[in-house]
């Protein structure tokens, strides 16, 4: 199977949902780092991960999380927290008072800089969440740099929306920018693989772009994660953004409100809508932390189809984010602004080993992996569209066609035009899910009888860095 085979049948699908004139196609200018060609994400909250909650603490279960298989661990602001107007007992993590300091909470700087040695040692790569649209009310720049902020109509340091215990930092003053960039360049130099940029739409382009080429002259693989689903953030500064959008499709599937057939027309859609740059990396989720405390946890979001869309997030084009705790059955919304704890005794769901299984199968197969490494999507059509979400994606010779069933029934559906495998019909639970490689494997709800797979030569996929 040739790449310009699967391009053809691309734009061949395009026009099946209408043929529409396709936008000039954007090209990203960042170079991403080779180790996030397979990479899988995970979002760790220090403070409710272990009842010490402490970098110490969270060391011991560094082993369990590299068995599973993760790359890159991003943790929560780690900076000290600021005191005036708290939210809460202990505050939120991205009311940050010193950017230079750590949490009390979680350690000191030796016990940072030990935690972060022993990931390294384990082969993880650590990113910091990095707050750079506000600080704290009480941080030092507040009283040595009113400058450096927003300012209301009274003339007093400003807030943004109802973050009423941060101070919202004016960019519109070039020192800020130098201060910012040799606060994140201290870490940097310390060791740390990138940063998580928090609500990055709301700081400007021109300062992002100049933040992330002076990080990189320092350490050239470094990889930026931004908080924002923005085309001109993607275009010379982040490597990665937030897919917002296609969170927001999901949920409405999984409540009924839409149908498959509008995902599909999503995905066709998407980048003409979003004018996104083309190999740009969507961090793919179906929790993190703002959604599981203020939104839900994933059975209240997905029901029962909680797996099914964790396993979406695997194959749809981007990088796959876990957020603490889903990997035990976490069924349980998260204090923001006090203690709370993860159980890690409950696993109910069996969690652990069907993360551990989805990824190894991502690893294992090239097609499944980030841009411009792995394969584009070609949205495919069946005979029940409203049901049925079906793609296809290949690189490197190695081709998978995914197979969603996003009703409540049992289907029985046709799928043309594909070339992972020489059967067309083809059988799926309620919220099942069946995902069929050209070199013989399968994932999910696969029945043997049903796999006649192409002649397709794959190319082995390369193991993670």
């Amino acid at each position: 199977m040739k790449l310009k085979q699967l391009l053809l049948l691309a734009v061949a699908t395009v026009c099946l949902f209408g043929c529409k004139e396709q936008p000039t196609t954007i090209q990203t200018n960042v170079q991403h780092p080779d180790w996030t060609a397979n990479a899988v994400i995970y979002e760790v909250n220090v403070r409710q991960y272990t009842p010490e909650g402490t970098f110490a603490a969270l060391e011991q279960h560094l082993d369990r999380l590299g068995e599973i298989g993760i790359d890159i661990l991003w943790l929560m602001p780690i900076h000290p927290i600021g005191v005036e107007d708290r939210k809460g007992e202990l505050g939120s993590y991205y009311s940050v008072k010193d950017y230079y300091g750590i949490n009390p909470e979680f350690g000191d700087l030796d016990s940072f800089r030990h935690f972060l040695g022993v990931a390294h040692e384990k082969g993880f790569k650590v990113i910091l969440d990095w707050v750079a649209n506000h600080t704290s009310r009480d941080a030092a720049w507040v009283s040595e740099h009113p400058d450096w902020y927003h300012k209301d109509s009274l003339g007093n340091i400003a807030t943004l929306y109802d973050w009423t215990d941060t101070s919202h930092l004016n960019y519109e003053n070039k020192e800020l920018w130098g201060a910012m960039i040799d606060a994140m360049k201290y870490w940097v130099d310390m060791g740390v693989d990138g940063f998580r940029c928090d609500v990055a739409a709301e700081v400007p382009v021109a300062f992002w772009d100049e933040c992330t080429s002076q990080l990189r002259d320092a350490k050239s693989d470094i990889y930026f994660l931004a908080e924002a689903e923005k085309a001109d953030l993607q275009l010379n500064a982040f490597d990665s953004y937030y897919p917002w959008n296609q969170m927001n499709q999901w949920y409405a599937l999984a409540e009924g409100k839409i149908t498959a057939d509008s995902l599909a027309n999503f995905y066709v859609d998407y980048e003409k809508n979003s004018r996104m740059p083309v190999n740009t990396i969507p961090m793919n989720f179906t929790s993190n932390h703002d959604q599981n405390s203020w939104s839900g946890t994933d059975r209240e979001k997905y029901g029962e189809a909680f797996k099914q869309f964790a396993v979406l997030s695997f194959m749809v084009p981007g990088m796959p984010m876990i957020y603490s705790g889903q990997e035990t059955s976490l069924d349980h919304r998260l204090e923001f602004f006090v203690k709370d704890r993860i159980d890690w005794t409950k696993d109910e769901d069996s969690m652990k080993e069907f993360y551990k299984d989805l990824i190894k199968v991502r690893d294992a197969h090239a097609c499944l992996w980030a841009q411009p490494w792995g394969g584009t999507m070609a949205i495919l059509p069946s005979d029940h569209p409203d049901q049925i979400f079906t793609f296809e994606r290949e690189a490197e010779g190695d081709l998978c066609l995914a197979m969603f069933n996003f009703s409540n029934e049992t289907i029985t559906f046709k799928v043309d035009n594909h070339l992972a495998t020489k059967d067309n019909e083809f059988t799926l639970p309620s919220h099942g899910y069946h995902i069929i490689f050209s070199i013989g494997d399968c994932f999910g709800n696969c029945d043997e009888s049903e796999i006649d797979v192409s002649d397709t030569n794959a190319v082995e996929a390369k193991p993670k860095n």
